[in-house]
């Protein structure tokens, strides 16, 4: 009989005694994730480096709300809700269930590995981000009318390191500490959000499609200080794209939604693993993921319109598109600037999340090492990616990780069904199946994203020079990964190509 490894001999279940409801657990988990900010602002935009006209409003508000709950019930369905039958069922990690799609030797890889090591993408977004909104609200190297993209400069580049080392420290040595403060900083954005949609919302009715594709603004900033700047809707040196159509908004939704959420999806055997039972699963995931998604994406795109529509976009800011850069045309610069410092301190919670996942899956994988020196290492690689601007353009890194961990999502969900709907217990070795659907899988997640960075790069030119016309290839491209997953897994475990499960006696029934 073949010998469990010694981490999984030694994994133990969460007790029954020990499990919470699922307002306790699974719903304040996710309500930090979908009501972060960096989430909402994008929405009308996409996430886009450069934004059609009229962004994700350009087909109207009905489209873009269609695909914002099309794209929440795929993250909830699709993405968490199997992990987090698992989680629920076992009691054990995800770095545990995930070994019986990707074997006991694979399973540390993929998806324990992978995860902890994505989570420096999302601190790095999260530094990005917050540097962003206070160079914006103080003013540090932007133009007064805080219309602009920042690209590598030295204020933002210190504000986002001193956040990202901040809350490497703090998810490495202190999570604790921020728990109880992380329970009520997710109200903060929420806040904001009714004030700005109690102001915009008279002006929904007045709301006109082909003025807001047409708006454009009336004078261009001139770039001051360190930061070189791009407006972020203006037609600029490069050819402005076609508004976006009803089919583009709804799959653009699905890409940016969809991936965004994707490891948070593969997290829910971790943040369910402490439910009590199955109507917790659900109901926690439809409170925490379903609903805020739809209402905070929602108010952040009703926002953008009711400011249109009821004429309060001033004319220099006219294209701008991002409901927290309009906040000082919406509220005033004075009030516009306790609400970005706040929204700032909100983000703080989920920076310290990231760093704690990341600590956990590197302290599991890598035992022997030095949690300070991986995690330390990490927080490197993650200023590096916000002072310089890399995950400025959100829609990239969620393609990233859509691509990772959709096929993960898609062979668990295959694997959980082939099992009759439970877990089968950890697999030898390296689980074919799981491992050749996963490589598959994140080919065509990322197919258009190596295709379009190819397609700018002069010698991809050269060589092919009709590269860009395959950009847009794949469809939804995080949606896509998971299908790949889910059917590649389904079709090769029917061929035989599953490693025999191991026998797991701590968690015999």
């Amino acid at each position: 009989m073949t010998s469990l490894p010694s981490y999984l001999a030694a994994a133990k279940p969460v007790p029954l005694a020990n499990r919470a409801p699922w307002y306790k657990t699974i719903m304040p988990a996710y309500l930090g994730v979908m009501l972060w900010f960096v989430f909402w602002q994008n929405l009308s935009t996409g996430g886009l480096k450069v934004c059609p006209p009229g962004g994700t409003l350009a087909a109207g508000l009905i489209p873009a709300l269609l695909g914002l709950a099309l794209a929440a019930a795929i993250c909830h369905f699709l993405f968490y809700l199997v992990p987090g039958m698992l989680g629920m069922q076992t009691g054990l990690p995800l770095y545990v269930v995930g070994t019986s799609t990707y074997g006991a030797k694979g399973g540390l890889l993929m998806p324990g590995f992978l995860m902890g090591l994505l989570q420096f993408g999302w601190l790095a977004v999260n530094g990005w981000a917050v540097g962003a909104t206070l160079c914006t609200c103080f003013q540090v190297g932007l133009g007064p009318d805080a219309t602009t993209v920042l690209e590598p400069g030295l204020w933002h580049g210190a504000i986002a390191s001193a956040w990202i080392l901040l809350a490497a420290f703090v998810g490495l040595k202190g999570i604790q500490y921020v728990g109880p403060v992380g329970t009520y900083l997710p109200l903060i954005p929420v806040v904001i959000l009714l004030i700005l949609l109690g102001k915009t919302f008279g002006g929904l009715g007045g709301f006109d499609v082909d003025k807001v594709i047409h708006a454009k603004p009336a004078v261009e900033s001139e770039a001051p200080n360190d930061l070189k700047e791009t407006p972020k809707s203006s037609p600029a040196a490069a050819a402005q794209p076609s508004p976006l159509t009803t089919w583009q908004v709804v799959g653009i939704l699905c890409i940016y939604v969809v991936g965004f959420f994707a490891t948070a999806g593969a997290a829910g055997t971790d943040i369910a693993m402490s439910s009590r039972n199955v109507r917790d699963v659900h109901v926690g995931g439809l409170m925490g993921i379903l609903v805020p998604t739809i209402l905070a994406g929602g108010a952040g795109m009703l926002v953008v319109a009711g400011a249109y529509g009821a004429g309060l976009v001033q004319n220099q800011h006219l294209g701008i598109l991002d409901p927290v850069a309009l906040i000082p045309d919406l509220l005033g610069k004075s009030f516009a600037k306790w609400a970005m410092v706040a929204l700032a301190i909100s983000a703080f919670p989920g920076a310290c999340f990231s760093s704690f996942i990341a600590a956990n899956s590197f302290k599991t994988t890598m035992p022997k090492v030095n949690p300070f020196l991986s995690v330390g290492i990490g927080a490197l690689v993650a200023m590096f990616l916000a002072v310089t601007g890399v995950v400025g353009t959100v829609i990239w890194v969620f393609q990233v990780i859509g691509a990772s961990f959709g096929p993960v999502c898609g062979a668990m969900l295959a694997d959980y069904l082939l099992s009759g709907r439970k877990w089968s217990g950890p697999r030898a070795g390296f689980n074919p199946a799981g491992w050749i659907s996963w490589i598959v899988g994140f080919i065509v997640g990322a197919f258009n994203l190596v295709v379009d960075l190819m397609s700018n790069a002069s010698w991809a030119k050269e060589a092919f020079p009709k590269l860009a016309d395959y950009a847009n290839l794949v469809p939804a491209p995080p949606v896509a990964a998971f299908v790949v997953g889910f059917v590649l897994y389904l079709v090769l475990s029917m061929l035989g190509a599953r490693t025999k499960v191991l026998d797991m006696p701590q968690i015999a029934a």
